[in-house]
């Protein structure tokens, strides 16, 4: 695994984390290059300016800072993580926003996938189901003027019907089985990208594609590994 450097400005002693989120982009970059010769997507020039413009060492806890641009899952509290930048962009990638798009994200966590895909989005709206998590998420996102992130506490398998039909639903948790409310609050021509497995089996992400019919087209991406997805 490559780690992003350390870079300290040479003005006031503090990390430049402006070169750390562009080494991160390189590392990135490369990564998806190596990843493509395996059947993986590549992650596009767009989604890599976007994780070199979100702050990520704003969301992550004080202690992890100088490990918020490496390309690894940090520990954000509670037993939760803040993705490996890689899957963020790729599952950002997959989802394919642009433009006006209305938004779902499962699994709020720190809110830094909530944060780079309002960059792309019209709209985000993003659940949590830890209340103190999500709240924090919410002040974060706030402070650092992402406003058209909306974030709820509760319960992510039943989705947001209020906002529904949504253009994108990414799940950052996994589920034994793809959440039927979620497919149905999915808009013709949208997409899903979700892991989905047991805790003690391999998990898939998938990228399901619903088709004018309603019927969904499945794609298997990659192997990964995420945290179960929790129910009240």
């Amino acid at each position: 695994m490559i780690v992003a450097a350390l870079t300290v400005g040479s003005a006031c002693g503090q990390p430049d984390f402006a070169s750390q989120r562009q080494a991160l982009v390189e590392i990135l970059r490369e990564e998806s290059a190596r990843a493509e010769e395996y059947g993986a997507p590549a992650i596009s020039e767009s989604t890599l300016a976007v994780i070199g413009k979100v702050p990520r060492h704003e969301f992550v806890p004080d202690m992890e800072q100088s490990f918020a641009y490496a390309n690894r899952p940090l520990p954000i509290g509670g037993g939760q993580t803040i993705s490996q930048p890689y899957i963020v962009a790729l599952m950002t990638d997959l989802a394919d926003v642009s433009g006006d798009d209305v938004v779902l994200e499962i699994g709020t966590g720190s809110g830094y996938q909530a944060a780079v895909l309002s960059e792309l989005a019209g709209q985000v709206y993003t659940i949590e189901i830890i209340g103190w998590l999500g709240e924090r998420a919410a002040r974060d996102l706030e402070r650092l003027g992402y406003d058209n992130v909306s974030v709820r506490i509760g319960d992510g398998y039943a989705g947001w019907p209020e906002h529904a039909p949504f253009d994108a639903i990414l799940v950052t948790a996994a589920p034994e089985e793809v959440p039927q409310p979620l497919i149905e609050q999915l808009a013709v021509g949208g997409r899903m990208v979700i892991p989905v497995g047991a805790q003690d089996e391999v998990q898939i992400l998938r990228l399901l594609t619903k088709e004018a019919d309603g019927e969904l087209r499945v794609q298997s991406v990659i192997p990964v590994r995420f945290v179960p997805l929790t129910r009240d």
